[in-house]
């Protein structure tokens, strides 16, 4: 394991989570496009990374541009990726039921899933805000036959501009309560997530940092692969939320653009 970095200035990497912390909704945080231009002067790189697999990599990529940012596709890794990386390595053309966005149901599609609910090789639940009855229904009948249950991240809530909407994680506590089987989770703080990401950007964990506002996501995740770990408190985490966690960033901020001070040249 890897030591984080206690000099934050030399840090040559930045996975930056979106939600809650460079932006929320279609609300940019102050400071976040001038921290992604800092990047840019200083020569370093960032990755955006999300546990969101309500879109796909290009969806996102369109979000960030519209939203100020330079972005492409190959900029952008989601929980999505991770878990059809996941599946292919199990199985070349898997058989999937996918409780999952149209967005994601595409991106598996593209990578060569059979979406099928006719004898599937796996159950996959993404965010999946076009969820019904009859999807869970048929997903708890595959599970109880022992299909295997994946779901592509953990989080239980997702922040929006209205306050916190079911993510992922709540619908997957559904899930398992019907059928008393857990799935295996991708996405942050998962190995599958943080391996891409690094294999993505290109730098060794020593020299990464992952900025995110959850504790049990972004800074665990941070913890199991070394890299230093950025908290920012414009998201889920509080300060009254870190006086009895177990999980200790290395930094903390109240934003991104305290973070930008932080590093900004200074002459």
């Amino acid at each position: 394991m890897t030591t984080p970095t206690s000099d934050i200035r030399s840090l040559k990497g930045f996975l930056l989570d979106m939600d809650g912390t460079v932006y929320l909704g279609d609300r940019v945080f102050p400071g976040a496009r001038e921290f992604i231009s800092l990047l840019a002067r200083q020569g370093k790189k960032h990755l955006w990374l999300t546990n969101n697999s309500s879109k796909s990599a290009a969806e996102w990529a369109a979000k960030l541009r519209r939203l100020g940012f330079q972005a492409e596709v190959q900029d952008v890794f989601t929980s999505g990726n991770a878990t059809i990386a996941h599946l292919l390595r199990q199985k070349p053309c898997p058989r999937v039921f996918a409780l999952a966005n149209p967005d994601f149901q595409d991106e598996m599609r593209q990578a060569g899933c059979v979406l099928t609910a006719d004898s599937p090789d796996f159950v996959v639940l993404g965010f999946d805000m076009t969820l019904t009855y009859e999807k869970v229904k048929t997903a708890c009948l595959l599970i109880r036959r022992g299909v295997p249950f994946i779901a592509s991240h953990p989080d239980k809530t997702c922040p929006t501009e209205h306050g916190f909407i079911p993510d992922c994680g709540a619908m997957t506590a559904m899930i398992t309560e019907a059928t008393g089987v857990k799935p295996i989770v991708l996405g942050k703080p998962f190995r599958e997530m943080v391996d891409g990401a690094l294999q993505r950007i290109g730098l060794p964990p020593h020299e990464v940092a992952m900025v995110g506002d959850r504790l049990y996501t972004d800074m665990r995740m941070a913890r199991n692969a070394g890299v230093t770990a950025i908290l920012v408190l414009t998201g889920e985490t509080t300060r009254a939320d870190l006086a009895g966690a177990d999980i200790r960033p290395d930094f903390v901020f109240e934003s991104i653009a305290e973070l930008a001070e932080e590093i900004a040249d200074r002459f």
